[in-house]
């Protein structure tokens, strides 16, 4: 059936003398027939990188304006001119004899689109933020060559092949359980792990990826399972959603700030009240706009405080956030002069990395109505650094 229209398309080509004896059948690409109407058929396809139309029409009598009329039963927005009848000794200007019908030859008009709109033209099932992110990896090639530019000019008869990388294989890693049952499964995150990624290309893995094999919530984006984060540098407890259900469960808790954090940290130095609430609105900070700042203009932050015990140089606290702004208890530390220790963005970074924050517990209620509190210990080396207080 194939070789047949590409046959048809081909002899089509030829009257019109856009193709010669040597054009082979396979140079038309891209053909689409649709549905027959009682006097008209109509097809189109790529030729040389230009989209045309061929229509079949035993009423149009070389009317253009019932040519376009027939073209746009179908194609509501077609936009182009018809390509000229070549033969001289003919008195019509475009219809031209062919297997008994009269056919008509149209060009459509050549106009340019950016890339990555033409690509979720044609890729529908994906976000342009994601088709963003493959253009920018070299996932994608215009007529044979790869281009890294979103803005990059198409034309819808541009020949684009989309690659997306393949999912990075984790099946051999593993995060520590404390729980699971039929609707949430909790983990003990360990420092340096990301909770997921920013978007659908990820070199790492991630506690969503973890949660992939859990859960039915979410599979189609980067947040499997995902209800709440970690900073990557903080360890400890973080609770994921196993079904679409629990996870709008969860969620209600974390806006409605029902749920009950519990975090323990080594600051440098030792805060001037042994314990106390910070009441401080936090904002993006403008000029690094990955960072965060106590700001006038920003959300309600509310933090609680108690010091456990300190040597002067560095303090074991007990942190209890209210709201859950993003770097709150970072941002809040720092601006009392008592960062984390090993705080690389508020404060300093240690040589080994490691940033002195663990969500030691979470109290949630999870189905089917179970208050409970999940508890990650405390890593040996925050008690082991503050050994010699007095």
């Amino acid at each position: 059936m194939a070789k047949t229209i590409n046959a048809e398309l081909l002899a089509v080509l030829r009257k019109f003398q856009l193709a010669g004896e040597w054009t082979k059948r396979k140079e038309i690409t891209n053909i689409k027939e649709y549905p027959e109407r009682r006097l008209s058929r109509l097809i189109s396809f790529t030729f040389n990188r230009q989209i045309y139309f061929v229509l079949y029409d035993a009423s149009a009598g070389d009317d253009t304006a019932i040519v376009l009329d027939h073209v746009r039963l179908d194609v509501p927005n077609f936009i182009g001119e018809l390509v000229r009848n070549p033969l001289e000794d003919t008195m019509k200007a475009y219809g031209v004899p062919h297997l008994g019908k009269e056919v008509y030859l149209l060009v459509k008009a050549d106009t340019k689109v950016r890339l990555d709109h033409e690509l979720v033209r044609r890729y529908p099932e994906f976000s342009r933020s994601t088709i963003q992110k493959y253009i920018k990896s070299g996932a994608v090639q215009v007529n044979k060559v790869v281009v890294t530019s979103p803005k990059y000019e198409v034309r819808e008869s541009d020949e684009l092949a989309l690659t997306p990388p393949s999912r990075l294989d984790t099946s051999d890693k593993e995060l520590p359980i404390i729980y699971l049952d039929d609707n949430v499964i909790v983990v003990n995150k360990p420092a340096g792990i990301l909770t997921h990624s920013k978007g659908v290309l990820n070199d790492e893995f991630t506690v969503a990826d973890f949660f992939r094999r859990y859960t039915t919530h979410a599979l189609d984006t980067s947040r499997p399972g995902i209800v709440h984060r970690l900073d990557r540098d903080t360890s400890g407890v973080i609770i994921g959603a196993r079904n679409d259900a629990t996870a709008a469960l969860l969620k209600k808790q974390f806006a409605d700030r029902t749920t009950k954090k519990t975090y323990t940290a080594v600051v440098d130095g030792t805060p001037k009240l042994t314990q106390a609430i910070i009441d401080l609105p936090i904002g993006r900070n403008p000029a690094h706009p990955s960072t965060f700042r106590v700001d006038s203009k920003g959300k309600p932050a509310l933090t609680s405080y108690e010091v456990v015990r300190s040597d002067g140089k560095l303090s074991l606290v007990e942190l209890k956030p209210k709201t859950g702004r993003t770097h709150q208890l970072r941002v809040h530390m720092q601006y009392i002069n008592a960062p984390i220790h090993g705080d690389r963005v508020y404060g300093k970074q240690l040589k080994d990395g490691r940033l002195y924050l663990h969500a030691h517990s979470l109290e949630i209620t999870i189905p089917p109505s179970a208050r409970k509190t999940f508890t990650a210990p405390v890593p040996s080396e925050f008690e082991g650094i503050v050994r010699d207080a007095v």
